[in-house]
């Protein structure tokens, strides 16, 4: 039995969609860019489309 090589097309794979913290808008493919952890609070967490991780020089906290 073969095994698949590689990552899944693009066209499969899903896209988040919520809410960019650098361009104050709604977007597709955001993803995940700073936790912030508070000792006693809620804490927050900022997300960014793919057009302002590139612009910005963002790193998804996934990939750090």
């Amino acid at each position: 039995m073969s095994e698949p090589t590689g990552t899944a097309p693009t066209e499969n794979t899903p896209r988040a969609f919520g809410w960019c913290h650098w361009h104050q808008g709604h977007a597709g493919g955001v993803r995940l860019i700073e936790v912030i952890e508070q000792g006693s609070g809620a804490g927050g967490a900022q997300f960014a489309c793919e057009p302002c991780r590139a612009v910005y020089g963002l790193i998804p906290y996934a990939d750090r």
